[in-house]
């Protein structure tokens, strides 16, 4: 079949090859056809517009930076490793140092000064136009836990060190108007700034000393000195890890790493969602809400060490048997909660409301020692709602001695942890939605739906950091929702959606 071009041009043969090629590689639907006795009629200006808007279109998207030089940037950091056949990057370790090192690299090529402070955080800087205006942080972490995936942490690095050099490609990235700053625990700096900094957080998994957050901790200030004194399982400290790599911190330089309140307009974080609701609901990005509240208890029950044929049902007084009531118990109260906790003085109905669809319960460890007749347990809790996660504690606490008093065993209930929960300013959420939209319509040309807005329940530095500056986070989609595992998986178009969100969000500040 033969293609024809009119009006007033000389007629040349097109192909059918030739057409296909234009509505393959273009997300335009204006091609104007008109079916004349087995021919049609295509005008050649509107086939070289096509064409040519085509180009235009990858040119904005900028595919190379954000997408493959993007994953293959992931794929290249996921194979520095402390151990051979899985990844593992922990606090200062050689891998950790390697790693920070190939930031560097990657910071420097998109235009930006570089240092490790004394934490072992790297940072990366560019000035902008306005040396007084405030800066905005965007960052997060290159150290990962056992057997860990490629893209919990590291992604949200890439995609600001990628959106940086998109900026520095387009001539943009002296004209900022805030710093952006970004460091590998990870950190970027924008609007009204004169300058940008990106910051990738040393440690915020806790795998080697059991200390989370430590990078964007001492960024903030919550970080105490005692922290420095804390050993890993070998007997080595904090202290001793950085002198091993040539960083001398005393108590006073750990004080000044602590940033200046009225010097950070904010602070940005892309994560992967690390749950499944992105994947459910069919979108590559999500803002997040807030990150949920979490308090760790260990749970120890005491009872009798029972011969198992001598002793009768009647008599016994089994830990193990009471053990595993109270961990029914756990689920059955933080699945309906309303079913265990009234309206009065410790709830009310936005309290319940919350709980229904943020409360998670969890046992992570069951022990049976040194004999059968101690069982302890831990319980990993959380909410978005802190006065509701209190009163399910109470409420959990009254139940659990009401059981083991039943069954003639003690119940001791220790808390371990406390974190209240961080809600994400809206000011930031709202431009972090806008800028996932613009991101999202650049990619398919089509209107989109509304932006998801969910709740995080695992904790990231965002909840160091908001002890400094108000926080913003952006999820991106994973596959299955599975994290902290090498089957952790984001699409490559994915990673391409959060580097244009990152961009989007930058260009409103240039």
């Amino acid at each position: 079949m033969a293609f024809y071009i009119s009006p007033n041009l000389q007629e040349i043969p097109l192909t059918f090859g030739h057409v296909i090629w234009v509505l393959r590689n273009s997300n335009y639907s204006t091609l104007n056809f008109k079916y004349e006795m087995r021919f049609w009629s295509l005008d050649i200006k509107c086939l070289i517009g096509l064409i040519e808007n085509t180009d235009d279109r990858r040119d904005v998207l900028f595919p190379q930076i954000l997408k493959e030089e993007a994953v293959t940037r992931l794929d290249e950091l996921g194979k520095v490793s402390d151990a051979n056949g899985y990844l593992q990057r922990t606090f200062m370790s050689p891998a950790s140092v390697r790693a920070g090192n190939l930031i560097r690299q990657w910071m420097e090529d998109a235009g930006l000064r570089t240092w490790v402070d004394h934490l072992g955080n790297v940072h990366g800087r560019v000035e902008g136009l306005n040396a007084s205006a405030q800066a905005l942080l965007i960052g997060s972490h290159l150290d990962t836990v056992v057997d860990a995936g490629i893209f919990d942490g590291s992604l949200g690095i890439i995609t600001a060190i990628s959106a940086l050099k998109v900026l520095k490609s387009t001539g943009k990235l002296g004209k900022l108007k805030r710093p952006v700053e970004g460091a590998s625990c990870g950190a970027l700096l924008i609007p009204g700034c004169r300058t940008l900094q990106v910051i990738a957080f040393s440690d915020e998994e806790g795998v080697r000393f059991q200390s989370t957050f430590l990078g964007s901790a001492a960024l903030a200030g919550i970080l105490p000195v005692s922290a420095l004194r804390v050993s890993d399982k070998s007997g080595v400290t904090v202290l001793d890890a950085l002198r091993e790599n040539s960083i001398d911190i005393a108590e006073e330089s750990l004080l000044q790493l602590k940033y200046d309140p009225a010097s950070v307009w904010g602070y940005i974080e892309v994560h992967i969602e690390q749950g499944p609701v992105l994947e459910w609901v069919g979108f590559p990005l999500g803002v997040v809400q807030g990150i949920a509240g979490q308090t760790r208890l260990k749970v120890t029950v005491r009872g009798s060490q029972g011969h198992a044929g001598t002793v009768p049902m009647s008599m016994r007084q089994d830990p193990m048997t009471a053990a595993a009531e109270l961990i029914v118990l756990l689920e059955r109260l933080c699945k309906h909660p309303k079913d265990f906790l009234s309206y009065d003085g410790r709830s009310n109905c936005s309290t319940l409301e919350s709980l229904s669809s943020s409360l998670v319960c969890t046992v992570g460890e069951i022990s049976s020692w040194p004999s059968a007749s101690n069982v302890t347990f831990t319980v990993d809790l959380r909410a978005i709602d802190d006065a509701g996660r209190e009163t399910v504690l109470y409420e959990l606490s009254n139940q659990l001695y009401q059981i083991c008093e039943k069954r003639s065993v003690s119940c001791i209930v220790e808390r371990k942890h406390d974190a209240n929960a961080v809600m994400c300013d809206a000011d930031l959420s709202s431009q972090l939605k806008s800028a996932s939209y613009a991101a999202l319509k650049r990619m398919t040309g089509a209107t989109q739906h509304e932006i998801p807005v969910i709740m995080s329940g695992a904790g990231h530095d965002a909840m160091a950091m908001s002890h400094l500056t108000k926080v913003g986070m952006l999820f991106v989609r994973c596959r299955g929702g599975i994290s902290h595992s090498p089957a952790e998986h984001v699409l490559d178009d994915d990673v391409w959606a959060a580097g244009l969100a990152v961009l989007a969000f930058l260009e409103t500040h240039v």
